[in-house]
């Protein structure tokens, strides 16, 4: 049975091929291994199950729309692409599987400065679209730390957060309407370009953070918002990080919302010393960097520094200056390339609620030591989501079991807590194995049968997100 099947998925895919091949341009079709190795998986460097069958590069929603239909009616697996930094591979490719990589559409379609929205191609690099809007005074909120590489569909899809997100919420906050292919090649067209809107189902909220299981993303529009009058940063190191942890809460129970929160422990300092050639970690066994933007930025920033001394911050830092803000913020955007140094990272994002950080806090780190596990753990402080990096040994072909339980355990904790699996970067594979754990039979079985409405063949992505 199993060789019968394999020979017709293996026909299938020769077919799709040979379909791919009369109706794409000649340049759009990538078919042999060492040109298609490369989108086997992403940043998580979660390994493939096999090769993938061939790499479709879209130019336009014609590309994924003909390529959808043929997918579809073959029945061949399907994996949406985007510039592959996702973290939970979301992306891997596994054998047989087609990759649809939409990085060639990167085209800013429209930028409307009066109504303080933009229409982009998913391909769009998430700081390239920052920079145009902001030569009309205007700013894409979300700030992811891979902006500089990641791409808007890529957001899109895992709904990423970033450092902004505590006053300006998570990507779907910015999606006001989406273009999607749906698996049988059906364009969709979902939301608005106003502000408000509530005809129908939110399809649009739905779309995103689907991880490409439910359409492709061929376009989006997006809501831009005004450029700050006015910034002020701050930086605090503390003796302890469940101190740092304390006074991030604090910050909140002051009443006090600022743009971003970020907070690094020690071992993440440690690596980005070890990388760049700094002294962060002789300043303090923890770091949380504050910014505050507005009219009132450094009334608002000077707030902040009156809560971390009562805090006992060891040392308070502010500054109003954009230069030194961008060099006190790139340790934050430094931490992953620098843990990375140390071996293969697995990224876990648990969120909790802001008053449960500290007691998140304290089991990670008890967690860490009962399973001998290296943990070096960053967050968004202001909106509870932390991410546990677990650095495993690169030599190893495999995650070890250890580091799989401490995962486990971490995950248990932020659902007792009150939490959650995943604050931004989606199940993809890494988390399935917790996923019923969170969201119960019930819930589960609905989310599935919302799967099939999308795709009853099941092709777009499987095996990932539920």
């Amino acid at each position: 049975m199993t060789s019968t099947l394999t020979t017709e998925r293996a026909a299938a895919g020769a077919r799709l091929l040979g379909l791919l091949a009369r109706d794409l341009a000649p340049d759009r079709l990538t078919t042999d291994p060492g040109g298609t190795a490369a989108y086997a998986t992403d940043r998580s460097g979660t390994p493939p199950d096999g090769e993938p069958l061939a790499v479709v590069h879209a130019e336009d929603a014609d590309d994924v729309r003909t390529t959808l239909r043929h997918a579809d009616a073959l029945r061949v697996p399907v994996v949406p692409r985007g510039a592959g930094t996702g973290l939970s591979g979301g992306a891997t490719a596994d054998e047989g599987s087609l990759v649809l990589d939409l990085a060639r559409m990167n085209r800013i379609l429209e930028i409307a400065a009066e109504d303080q929205l933009a229409v982009v191609e998913p391909g769009v690099i998430t700081a390239d679209l920052d920079r145009a809007a902001a030569a009309h005074g205007l700013r894409y909120a979300p700030d992811p730390a891979s902006a500089a590489i990641s791409t808007i569909g890529g957001n899109i899809a895992t709904n990423a957060g970033g450092l902004r997100c505590a006053k300006y919420g998570v990507t779907r906050d910015s999606v006001l309407g989406l273009e999607a292919v749906l698996a049988d090649g059906t364009l969709l067209r979902t939301g608005r370009r106003t502000v408000k809107g509530v005809t129908g189902y939110d399809l649009t909220a739905l779309l995103t953070g689907s991880e490409g299981t439910l359409g492709v993303i061929t376009s989006a529009t997006l809501r831009l918002r005004p450029v700050p009058v006015a910034t002020a940063t701050v930086a605090a190191y503390f003796g302890t990080f469940e101190a740092a942890a304390d006074a991030a809460t604090a910050i909140g129970a002051a009443r006090i919302v600022p743009a971003m929160a970020e907070l690094l422990d020690g071992p993440v300092l440690a690596a980005i010393d070890d990388a760049q050639g700094s002294d962060l970690r002789g300043q303090g066994e923890a770091l949380l960097l504050v910014q505050c933007d507005g009219a009132g930025a450094l009334a608002e920033a000077e707030e902040v520094v009156r809560v971390l001394r009562t805090a006992r911050a060891a040392s308070v830092q502010v500054t109003d200056d954009p230069v030194e803000a961008e060099a006190l913020l790139a340790a934050r955007r430094l931490a992953l390339p620098s843990i990375e140094r140390l071996g293969r990272p697995l990224i876990e994002d648990i969120a909790v609620p802001r008053s449960r950080l500290a007691a998140a806090v304290r089991e990670i780190d008890a967690i860490a030591a009962r399973y001998d596990v290296r943990v070096c753990t960053l967050a968004h402080a202001a909106d509870g989501n932390l991410h546990p990096i677990l650095v495993v040994d690169p030599s190893l072909t495999g995650v070890p079991e250890a580091v799989w339980q401490a995962a486990g355990e971490i995950f248990a904790t932020a659902l007792r807590l009150g939490g959650t699996l995943t604050g931004e970067h989606g199940v993809g594979v890494l988390k399935r194995r917790w996923v019923a754990d969170e969201l119960g039979p019930e819930n589960h079985a609905l989310q599935r049968r919302l799967k099939a409405a999308f795709d009853p063949h099941g092709i777009l992505n499987p095996g990932k997100a539920i």
